[in-house]
C-alpha cells in the first residue's frame, strides 16, 4: 500500500476523461487506428471481423523470413534458387526467372515493394524446403503473437476459405514487425524497385503524399477490396492505421490518411517512462538480492486525447510475492492507466536484472517469512 501512495505521489499523473474524441469514421468494411508506442486501439471499427487479407499475409511472410535472417540461417547476398512454382506463381509478380540470377534481398524488395508472389514462394522455399512446410512456421509465429483469430494457408495472400484474418489482428502483425525489425523494416519506404529490366512503383500512394508515413503494405483481391496498413511518425509518436475493404486504390489512400491525421490532431503524445529506468524497486523473496528494479525495456509513450493527459492515473500492482529465480525481462507487476472510472490501458512492468536464487539458508529464511505474512 505504502508503495502505490508513493508512486501517487512521485509519478506522473495521468488520467483521461470519460470520453475521448469522437472518430471520422471510414469508408471501409473494418479499420483501426493504433498508437505504437503503447499498443493502444484509439479507433475502430468491426476490428474482430475475419477477412480476406490480400497481400497483407506479405507482412507474416516477411517476418518469418526477417527471423531467418536473423538468425543467421539465411543471408542477403546468397544467391536463391528459382522453382518452377515460384516462376509460375500467379498474381502479382516481381518476374524473377529459373535461369535469371535472385538473391535473397532482392526477393524480399521484390515481395514489400513489388508484392511479388514469386518472391514469396522463392524466399519459402528456400527457407523451409517448401511453400506448405513455411506456412506452418507463419502459423506458429502468429499463435506466438497472440493473433487468435489469424490462419494462413499460404505465403501471398491469393484466395483460400482457410486464409482470414482481422484488422486487430494485422494491426498487431504490423506493430510486431516494425519492433522487432527496425533494421529492416526501411525497407517498406521503398518508393519503387527495379528487378529483371522492369521497374515497378510501391502500391502505398502515401508515400508520396505524407513525408511522415514510411510503411506498411497493400492488398487488394477481388473479395478483399483494396486494403492499406499504414505506419507513420511524427515527432517521437508512431501511429499505425489497419484499413480493409475499402472501394478504391485512391479511396484505401484517403481514408488512411483521415485516419493517421485523426489521431495525430487529436492526441498528444504523453512519455510516462524511460526505457531501462527503475520506475520501483519490489521485495523478492529467496533471491540473492532482496529487491528487483521493475521498467520497460522501450520508452512508454501513450497518445492521450488532448488537453487531458493531466487527468491519466496511473497504478501499480506488483505480484506478489516474487519468488527468485528471476530472469531479466519477465513480468514482475502490471502497471494501469485509468480514464475517470474505466481502464485506459494495462502494461507488463519487467524486471530489469536478473536475480539468483539465494543459498540454502537464505531461502528457509524466506520461506518462514513468507508463513507468517
Amino acid at each position: 500500500m505504502r508503495l502505490l501512495i508513493l508512486l501517487a505521489l512521485l509519478l506522473p499523473s495521468l488520467a483521461i476523461g470519460q470520453a475521448g474524441p469522437q472518430p471520422p469514421g471510414a469508408a471501409a468494411r473494418s479499420w483501426l487506428l493504433l498508437d505504437y508506442g503503447s499498443k493502444l486501439t484509439l479507433a475502430g471499427s468491426n476490428v474482430d471481423l475475419r477477412v480476406e487479407p490480400a497481400s497483407l499475409t506479405k507482412l507474416m511472410t516477411a517476418y518469418v523470413s526477417f527471423t531467418a535472417l536473423k538468425a543467421g540461417k539465411i543471408k542477403g547476398t546468397q544467391s536463391v534458387p528459382v522453382s518452377e512454382k515460384a516462376w509460375k506463381s500467379p498474381g502479382s509478380r516481381m518476374f524473377i526467372e529459373p535461369k535469371l540470377a535472385v538473391s535473397v534481398d532482392e526477393l524480399l524488395r521484390g515481395m514489400i515493394v513489388q508484392s511479388g508472389n514469386d518472391a514469396c514462394v522463392a524466399l519459402a522455399e528456400l527457407i523451409a524446403g517448401s511453400e506448405a512446410a513455411f506456412v506452418q512456421l507463419m502459423n506458429s509465429e502468429a499463435q506466438r503473437l497472440g493473433l487468435t483469430n489469424t490462419h494462413f494457408s499460404n505465403t501471398t495472400g491469393l484466395p483460400d476459405a482457410q486464409h482470414y484474418s482481422t484488422a486487430r489482428d494485422l494491426g498487431h502483425l504490423a506493430l510486431a514487425l516494425i519492433r522487432d525489425f527496425p533494421e529492416y523494416y526501411t525497407l517498406y519506404s521503398l518508393k519503387e524497385f527495379r528487378y529483371n529490366g522492369i521497374t515497378q512503383p510501391n502500391r502505398n500512394r502515401l508515400l508520396w503524399l505524407d513525408a511522415s508515413v514510411d510503411g506498411v503494405k497493400t492488398g487488394h483481391t477481388e473479395g478483399a477490396g483494396f486494403c492499406l496498413i499504414a505506419s507513420a511518425k511524427r515527432g517521437p509518436r508512431r501511429l499505425l492505421s489497419v484499413l480493409l475493404g475499402a472501394d478504391s486504390d485512391s479511396a484505401r489512400a484517403q481514408e488512411s490518411q483521415k485516419l493517421l491525421n485523426f489521431g495525430f490532431q487529436n492526441y498528444d503524445a504523453v512519455k510516462l517512462y524511460d526505457a531501462r529506468r527503475a520506475i520501483a524497486q519490489l521485495r523478492v523473496y529467496k533471491g540473492g538480492e532482496n529487491a528487483v528494479g521493475a521498467g520497460f525495456n522501450d520508452d512508454l509513450l501513450v497518445s492521450v486525447p488532448s488537453g487531458q493527459s493531466a487527468q491519466l492515473k496511473v497504478q501499480l500492482q506488483p505480484r506478489q510475492p516474487l519468488i527468485a529465480p528471476i530472469a531479466a525481462g519477465s513480468q514482475v507487476a502490471t502497471l494501469k492507466l485509468t480514464l475517470g472510472d474505466k481502464i485506459y490501458g494495462e502494461f507488463p512492468v519487467l524486471a530489469l536484472e536478473s536475480v539468483p536464487a539465494a543459498g540454502f539458508f537464505g531461502r528457509l529464511w524466506d520461506a518462514l517469512l513468507l508463513l507468517f505474512q
